[in-house]
């Protein structure tokens, strides 16, 4: 699938084929195809237990916050970036079944004549937050610590990372190898605000950040702030959007600020729901993360996906959309265009039942397309939105 080519140009993958590539070679674990590595526990031998470890992080996300402090004032910000650290490891594992009982570790690197003290207790305290949350949730999750690095030669801001580990019964994996084809794909919305959320969510997460950050943002930002892109981009692709961080965006309750920084949405208590009820309905779990709508490509084999009844595309892509003049196509590999989850669901009526789960959860459902057997081995996707026909491959 090829590479947008301002993504490139900002030295980020949408794909990472080249680093999908490199992992192909390695062992891949008790499950082939599952969303995660999955290892045996070697930690006690037990040979119904499997070992689960991932790491992740913020991103760009970042840098983003950077600068919204510095002009705003609002340090709080930086607390929001420990969920998105935190969840990005959360919910790739909960897509694999996981869905309680973690052991966390994080990584902070920051330059530190830029980021100071207050901006890390910020950090930590998100964690600590975060945890409360997902606890109320009954998802435990218990923090070992971790480890802030001053490597301001290496980091021109500030970099969040985190590790979550988690051990499980084999039998309780839900592995997307097993996506079928005539399934029902179920989409839950990135947007809105769920139960556990205390506040709009645009539905960005951490994808793609560094993409919204220069599209949707003016070249005010790339005077001020040369910190916080790299020197060797070229300035075409630098902060060349249309907007201010203290614009509303239409159609929501939020700035462009505060939509673009909105904390990653986790799916996990709403997985757990499902898991409890439909365990042996769900073949299949996928995080649109990295690649956006064309993540789903990567799992199952001789799969066609189809996806012809998206959401309605919420304010903060199209605005992204618009201000970057942002062809569809790129949009739908890049972000998750309203909604980060798939479960994918062989019975209609179980489907329906997850989506009114959702609902009770705050978050909006859609059956938004199906699978059918691909004329060859090789899965495509055929997205249908804003009167476009788009088709990828890898």
């Amino acid at each position: 699938m090829q590479e947008p080519n301002a993504y490139i140009e900002r030295g980020v993958s949408s794909t990472k084929q080249e680093i999908h590539a490199i992992v192909s070679e390695q062992k891949q674990g008790l499950f082939d195809g599952a969303f995660c590595r999955i290892l045996p526990d070697h930690l006690t031998g037990d040979s119904d237990y499997c070992l689960l470890v991932h790491a992740d992080g913020a991103g760009t996300k970042s840098s983003l916050a950077y600068i919204y402090w510095k002009e705003t004032g609002d340090v709080s910000v930086f607390r929001d970036l420990a969920y998105d650290s935190l969840i990005m490891n959360l919910d790739d594992l909960a897509a694999c079944g996981c869905v309680s009982n973690f052991m966390l570790s994080n990584t902070i690197g920051r330059n530190k004549h830029l980021i100071p003290e207050e901006v890390i207790r910020e950090v930590i305290q998100g964690y600590d937050d975060c945890i409360d949350v997902l606890s109320r949730c009954g998802i435990d999750i218990y923090s070992c610590g971790g480890e802030t690095a001053d490597v301001g030669d290496l980091v021109r801001t500030l970099i969040i990372d985190s590790s979550l580990t988690t051990r499980m019964k084999r039998s309780d994996i839900i592995n997307a190898a097993h996506i079928q084809e005539d399934s029902f794909i179920v989409g839950f919305a990135s947007f809105g605000q769920a139960l556990w959320e205390t506040k709009y969510n645009s539905g960005i997460s951490s994808n793609g950040l560094t993409a919204a950050r220069h599209d949707g943002l003016q070249k005010i930002y790339a005077n001020t702030y040369p910190e916080s892109y790299a020197p060797q981009t070229n300035q075409k692709y630098v902060y060349s959007g249309k907007g201010l961080l203290s614009d509303p965006l239409e159609g929501t309750p939020l700035t462009l600020g505060q939509a673009l920084l909105s904390p990653t949405r986790t799916y996990a208590p709403l997985i757990r729901k499902i898991l409890k009820s439909y365990a042996s309905q769900v073949q299949g779990l996928i995080h649109c993360t990295g690649g956006g709508q064309t993540k789903c490509l990567r799992f199952g084999s001789g799969i066609e996906y189809i996806k012809d009844n998206l959401f309605p595309i919420p304010p903060l892509f199209a605005y992204l959309q618009d201000s970057g003049n942002v062809p569809l196509r790129e949009m739908m590999s890049i972000y998750n265009m309203g909604h980060r989850l798939e479960a994918f669901i062989k019975e209609e009526s179980v489907a329906n039942e997850c989506i009114a789960m959702a609902q009770e959860c705050g978050i909006e459902a859609r059956i938004i397309g199906r699978t059918k057997a691909a004329k060859t081995k090789q899965n495509s996707l055929t997205i249908i939105s804003q009167n476009e026909q788009l088709t990828y491959s890898l």
